[in-house]
């Protein structure tokens, strides 16, 4: 980032600041939101980030129509499946997918039933959990290659998505943990894959409700996993990520952030409409916060804002204090006898390529892969790295055979390639 960027996110903070300290005074919530809008671009993704100022230069006009059409003609996060419904401890309903495997059309249905007087063998299904202010669809490209190859279970984390808002948040105030995400990862699983072998698959916050659930039910992992996939993630020191920026503007970040979070998420009716009048610097936000290369497919790029703007303001206030207080350096043991798959952008500034590398560098079984030209979002960046590395993993812990065809879709490659 430039030091003029750099200045531009110290002076947008304070501002911030003191957008929410006068709206302490009845009546200025409706001009403190402009800037709280600016504001909730960086919340929804986690990080503090500069404005892409090039984005002030085209008409606001042309920029609206652009996204409208590429609303309408994006195939992104179309795909659905069977649709079913999990119950967290608390009682929150959490929506899930299932895609199951094609029919074998060269086997009859009875002896898929029965082979020896017995049942066949359970098949392995992939459970995929996403990141924070993302949904189920954030894993399209992967859904597609793998539909049909393999059972796949695409869950929304509770308040995201088509899941309900937390019962606990909302009914009692409680605070979101990375515990309870792990909680609600094995309510899915009970629900959607009883018995049977499973791979988890986790991008961001998804993999740390991977390790959640590793924390608390190691006897899940010892038991029935074959495999896990962990795709920009950390397993904590989260607190010490500086999101590219000089050291000034994450320490006025970090000093505002909770304070402007408390009071946004205290107003989010107002925020609201401040965040869909700042939509071009949002925009601008989430691209340079999930992409690093240059030639994103737009439609993707669009794909990605509409995931984040879905994700209320109170919602992104409740969670964020979860990710400073994680922790699951420990957890990472329950998979060092399992094919494990650390994946991660180079240029990641939310969750740093290097917590992917402290993290394989307690599993030295893990491949390690370092996807050069990437940001956050590199399961939508780069898709075909992520589902070739995926789909071996897939081939190396059994769940697919050693060859097996994985279907490609729009840019993406075509075939696993077997370990």
């Amino acid at each position: 980032m430039s030091e003029s960027s750099a200045e531009a996110v110290t002076t947008a903070a304070t501002a911030a600041t003191a957008a929410v300290a006068s709206a302490a005074v009845p009546g200025n919530w409706r001009r403190a939101t402009g800037v709280a809008g600016l504001a909730i671009g960086v919340l929804a993704t986690g990080a503090a980030a500069g404005v892409a100022i090039e984005r002030m230069t085209v008409g606001r006009g042309m920029r609206m129509k652009a996204r409208l059409a590429l609303d309408s003609a994006g195939p992104y996060g179309a795909l659905r499946g069977t649709p079913c419904k999990a119950y967290a401890d608390d009682g929150t309903e959490l929506y899930y997918e299932v895609d199951d495997l094609d029919p074998d059309p060269a086997t009859t249905p009875a002896r898929r039933r029965r082979l020896f007087g017995r049942k066949s063998p359970t098949p392995v299904t992939v459970v995929f959990s996403h990141g924070y202010c993302l949904n189920q669809d954030s894993w399209h490209f992967q859904r597609a290659a793998l539909r049909g190859v393999v059972r796949t279970v695409h869950w929304d984390q509770r308040s995201h998505g088509r899941s309900a808002r937390g019962a606990a948040q909302v009914e009692r105030g409680e605070p979101v943990t990375i515990e309870q995400l792990g909680r609600d990862l094995k309510a899915v699983i009970d629900a959607a894959v009883p018995d049977g072998p499973i791979v988890l698959v986790g991008h961001s916050m998804g993999g740390m409700t991977v390790m959640a659930l590793a924390d608390q039910y190691p006897e899940l992992v010892r038991e029935r996993v074959l495999g896990v996939a962990l795709v920009g993630t950390s397993s904590g020191r989260l607190g010490e990520v500086n999101f590219g920026l000089p050291v000034a503007g994450v320490n006025a970040v970090r000093r505002i952030l909770p304070g402007v979070l408390k009071a946004l998420g205290q107003r989010a009716d107002l925020v609201e409409k401040g965040r869909r009048a700042t939509a071009d610097l949002f925009a601008g936000v989430v691209k340079r916060y999930s992409f690093a290369s240059r030639d994103v497919d737009p439609a993707v790029t669009r794909f990605a804002e509409r995931m984040i703007e879905s994700t209320p303001i109170d919602v992104v206030a409740e969670y964020y204090p979860a990710f400073n207080d994680h922790d699951k350096t420990e957890a990472l043991a329950h998979f060092a006898d399992l094919p494990v798959l650390v994946l991660a952008g180079v240029q990641d500034l939310v969750t740093p390529s290097e917590h992917s590398e402290a993290i394989a560098g307690l599993l030295p079984g893990a491949e390690l892969v370092l996807v050069p030209d990437a940001g956050h979002l590199v399961m939508l960046e780069h898709p075909e790295v992520v589902t070739d590395r995926l789909a071996d993993l897939l081939t190396r812990a059994g769940a697919v055979p050693a060859g097996a065809t994985v279907k490609g879709y729009g840019s993406t490659s075509d075939t696993a390639r077997p370990g």
